[in-house]
């Protein structure tokens, strides 16, 4: 994006709205601008024939649509002759006026129409056609569009888009103005992705003075979900925010008190004492990890009827399947058979696939109607692979929706419970806290509940460490399977996994396997050779296709190895800019292109999808697609995620980014068939083994680590874990 002064100004009557897009505002209008008409385009909210408009933009050379003006910003006037007066009101901008009505109330007022309309309704009740309560009712309405215009034409005067602009109004009403006067920081709470440091901004902005007790309230809240949403905890000790809170607000001791009581008292937050210290939450996510610790006993104190097997079923699956069962895999069956549930966890190559392949056999065999989960596209594609059966993402088979406040909801819970006998949710590590809470309320009484996941995995993005907690807390029936099966002893990954896991260096030496070492020196030689290798080589020797099947993962987001740089090379050497492939930038200087490789980094409820003849809504945290085209005129890029093809809104670029390389904790859940591992110049924080492990399973048929021996020995030496604080293990004791 250009900077300020190198904009140009342009001052135009909007003629016709081309265009609009509800959801984004982002509009493609005709503008009279000194007798030449225009195409303009850009985010404004509800344009309206007749409107004067002040832009500020660039000239721009679309492929198909010729000259434009793209304009970043944009000042309204309203309008101020008999013309520009008539091609407002017969645009319907005003509820019960169009084209007929408009004509006779600008023939009979002319210039003076907005006055009657505001201040005289009854002389409307002169013009045939309008009674008195009719013309009360249009007097109404234009007042409540008028205050309407004029809070957005404010608030996008302080940089709030227009998409935003539409949620406010929606949360505050034509009094959004006084409530944000007042107190900017209610944006924080009112507006999803309003962040505090966005408030004190527009406090500086307005030169805003709000009361101390809405700052100290909307800085703890900050404190507190950036510790749930950026670290993973579902608490957080009340000793661990006294520094922040000074840090970020200036405060000591006693005033975060205060502050922390104050919340306390309208149930914004929750404290509980645990283990002799004061933990505090959010609400809705203490709701959520108390939900879960309910009805998990609830499932432990009102088992649900016993499967009684015969002494040679078992074996007769067996038979069925082709395979004999481990003792640890007939006991696994047999333990879902006796209880409720039923938790099955290990490290690749230990049976869990078949052990599940087991499994349904036996409910299928005794009539129970089985549904099958996952986190993510892929992992849900990947159980249906395995299995035969129909997966769903959980956020599909709970039928996400959003309600009016634009948070998502399902429409099966417990007043509308899924259809089903027994449960299986696969990956289990990677479910949060509040998505596990939704997935039980939707659980039917008397449903076998089957989780399947690898405990030894990095825990979730989300807050919570679920599969970790749910094993630790002893309460629950668990199943490890830890023996390697003879066939999966042939690959190197499998084997190097498990010796990781263990804390034994990983076997680096063989060349004949599917599992390599590249010894680099410098961050920028392997930086290269990750470049080279999925570019080149790997698609000369194996035919993996460098979008499709090559991932590179990277621990950290930083230096020559960090999934920045990485990506930027990649994109300059797989999909360079050409000039017939269109492109959009970001603010930040980020540019996406047809044919790119991007992944959407938080969920996004409202973005449309189609599969085949099936139509849905919501893009997820982790899910990843290609550019297919750039829309310029609508603001949209269609991007086909896996099996989705998505209308993606160009004003949400800032929740996706390249993803040739990604970070290991956003390939969770993912599978790759060939992975490309850089470890040189990884961050001390991030050296540790269950990253290392987390990456390597997540390799099919090859893995490459490119970069330094030590670095791999000290992560696979350092057991360190990042701890979460949770309550999720206290809960179920209790």
């Amino acid at each position: 994006m250009p900077d300020a002064k190198e904009l140009e100004q342009l001052n135009g009557v909007v003629e016709s709205v081309v265009f609009h897009n509800e959801t984004n505002g982002f509009s493609v209008l005709t503008v009279n601008a000194e007798g030449e008409l225009i195409s303009c385009v850009g985010c404004i909210t509800d344009a309206c024939p007749g409107e004067e408009l002040t832009m500020e933009g660039r000239w721009d050379q679309h492929a198909v649509f010729g000259r434009q003006f793209r304009f970043q910003s944009c000042r309204r006037s309203m309008p101020d002759t008999t013309g520009k007066l008539y091609r407002y009101l017969a645009s319907g901008a005003v509820k019960g006026i169009g084209p007929k009505t408009a004509m006779r109330i600008i023939e009979r007022f002319g210039d003076r129409a907005f006055d009657v309309l505001e201040s005289e309704p009854e002389k409307l009740a002169v013009i045939k056609g309008i009674s008195k309560q009719r013309a009360l009712e249009l007097s109404a309405a234009f007042k409540q569009q008028f205050v309407l215009r004029q809070v957005m034409l404010q608030l996008e005067g302080f940089g709030i888009s227009p998409l935003e602009c539409t949620r406010i109004i929606k949360a505050f009403g034509a009094n959004a103005m006084e409530t944000i006067r007042d107190n900017p920081y209610s944006l924080c709470s009112a507006l999803r992705g309003f962040g505090f440091d966005r408030a004190e901004k527009l406090c500086a902005d307005m030169d805003l003075r709000p009361a101390p007790l809405y700052r100290n309230r909307a800085g703890l809240l900050y404190i507190i979900e950036h510790n749930l949403y950026a670290n993973g905890h579902t608490c957080i000790p009340f000793a661990k925010i006294e520094e922040p809170a000074k840090n970020l607000l200036g405060i000591e001791k006693e005033e975060v008190r205060g502050a922390v009581d104050d919340l306390i008292s309208v149930k914004q937050i929750v404290s509980i004492q645990m283990n002799g210290e004061e933990f505090l939450f959010l609400a809705s996510v203490y709701n959520a990890e108390h939900s879960i610790a309910e009805k998990l006993n609830e499932i432990l104190r009102f088992p649900n009827g016993r499967i009684r097997l015969s002494p040679d079923e078992i074996g007769t699956v067996e038979e069925e399947i082709g395979l004999l069962f481990a003792d640890r895999q007939k006991e696994a069956i047999q333990t879902l058979a006796d209880s409720g549930m039923l938790i099955l966890t290990g490290g690749p190559g230990t049976g869990k696939t078949t052990t599940v392949q087991g499994v349904i056999r036996i409910l299928e065999r005794h009539r129970i109607r089985i549904l099958l989960c996952a986190p993510t596209g892929m992992a849900a594609r990947r159980l249906s692979e395995v299995t035969g059966r129909e997966a769903k993402t959980i956020h599909r088979m709970l039928e996400v929706e959003w309600d009016d406040d634009d948070r998502s909801v399902f429409r099966k819970n417990k007043l509308d419970p899924l259809d089903c006998g027994a449960l299986i949710v696969d990956e289990m590590s990677m479910v949060d806290v509040e998505l596990f809470s939704a997935l039980l309320d939707a659980l039917p009484a008397g449903c076998k509940l089957i989780l399947i996941g690898d405990s030894d995995q990095l825990p979730s993005v989300g807050p919570g460490n679920v599969l970790g907690d749910l094993i630790a807390s002893g309460r629950l029936p668990v199943i490890r399977l830890n023996a390697i099966f003879r066939q999966a002893q042939k690959s190197m990954i499998v084997v190097n996994a498990h010796r990781i896991i263990e804390g034994q260096y990983p076997i680096l030496e063989r060349k004949d396997a599917d599992f390599f070492f590249m010894k680099r020196e410098t961050p920028a030689a392997a930086a290269q050779t990750v470049s080279d290798l999925i570019t080149k080589r790997l698609p000369e020797a194996y035919g993996f296709s460098p979008v499709r099947d090559i991932q590179i993962l990277c621990p950290s987001k930083k230096g020559d190895c960090g999934t920045v740089n990485i990506n930027r090379m990649l994109q300059a050497a797989l999909n360079p800019r050409d000039g017939k492939k269109g492109e959009l930038s970001t603010p930040g200087g980020r540019v996406f292109r047809e044919g790119d490789r991007v992944m959407q980094i938080r969920n996004n409820y409202e973005i449309e999808w189609t599969r085949d003849s099936e139509i849905g809504t919501g893009i997820f945290n982790g899910d990843t697609g290609v550019i297919e085209k750039i829309n310029f005129a609508a603001g949209e890029m269609r991007i086909r995620f896996d099996d989705r093809l998505a209308d993606y809104p160009a004003d949400n670029l800032s929740e996706l980014e390249l993803a040739y390389s990604v970070t290991v904790h956003k390939s969770q859940g993912n599978e790759y068939p060939a992975v490309i591992l850089p470890l040189i110049d990884t961050p001390p924080m991030l050296m540790y083994r269950n990253l290392l492990y987390t990456a390597v399973t997540r390799a099919k048929k090859l893995l490459i680590l490119v970069g330094s021996e030590d670095k791999i020995r000290r992560m696979t030496e350092n057991n360190r874990l990042n701890r979460r604080y949770s309550a999720l293990k206290e809960f179920l004791a209790q």
